[in-house]
């Protein structure tokens, strides 16, 4: 079995989710404006310094506006990509890989993820490669994050429907969230109504079709 199918099993079982929320859509006029207010407990700068240090105790709305806020951030570019992925594939589509394999999953992981920040598959390919190296506080640190971001995204709804539709600022957080849920992509996606993606999922035992996310920071970052 190829490592990258053995992380989705692993993905799948790694995270539970701390937090007990009621289901709320991102309000992104309130976000915007409590994470550019320096004078805010919800700026941006001041929760992204809890999230690198990996404090446990972030409540839900510091989640939410964490995840949502990278949205209204300068740097914020869900379309780019790193060169790094296709050198970090080569690396996971191996059978097994040694200390020095997982070293560089370690690096390139970084590199994509200063990129994009809030990406669930490296923050697990991190968590894999720091238990391989036997550094447990560091791969305990990098599912902290990963859950914060998983909360974040689950707590805006349960993608059954374009009303229940997750919220995400990024495409590739889609397909994650389907593998942590136990789903397989039915090959499938559709942009609705100019504003949702919708993920068709193979025959499952819930008997779902598909799963809709709302897209729209991630569309209003097209526009000039």
């Amino acid at each position: 079995m190829k490592l990258i199918y053995s992380l989705l099993i692993l993905l799948a079982v790694q995270f539970s989710f701390a937090q007990d929320f009621q289901l709320e859509k991102p309000d992104f006029d309130l976000i915007e404006k409590n994470v550019k207010d320096k004078n805010s407990p919800l700026h941006f700068d001041k929760l992204y310094a809890k999230y690198i240090v990996a404090d446990s105790t972030m409540t839900i709305q510091e989640r939410r506006h964490l995840y949502f806020g990278y949205s209204f951030q300068d740097e914020y570019a869900p379309y780019e990509r790193s060169d790094a992925q296709q050198e970090l594939n080569e690396i996971l589509q191996k059978g097994e890989v040694s200390p020095e394999d997982c070293e560089n999953i370690l690096v390139l992981s970084a590199k994509i993820l200063k990129i994009y920040p809030f990406s669930v598959r490296m923050k697990e390919y991190r968590i894999y490669a720091y238990k391989e190296l036997q550094r447990f506080d560091e791969a305990e640190k990098e599912t902290i994050q990963a859950n914060m971001i998983l909360d974040a995204i689950l707590s805006t709804g349960e993608g059954t429907s374009i009303e229940s539709s997750f919220y995400v600022i990024n495409v590739m957080n889609e397909y994650e969230l389907l593998n942590i849920l136990g789903f397989e992509f039915g090959g499938k996606q559709e942009l609705v109504e100019g504003l949702y993606d919708y993920l068709t999922l193979k025959e499952n035992s819930y008997n779902i079709d598909g799963l809709y996310f709302e897209v729209s920071r991630c569309l209003n970052s097209l526009k000039f």
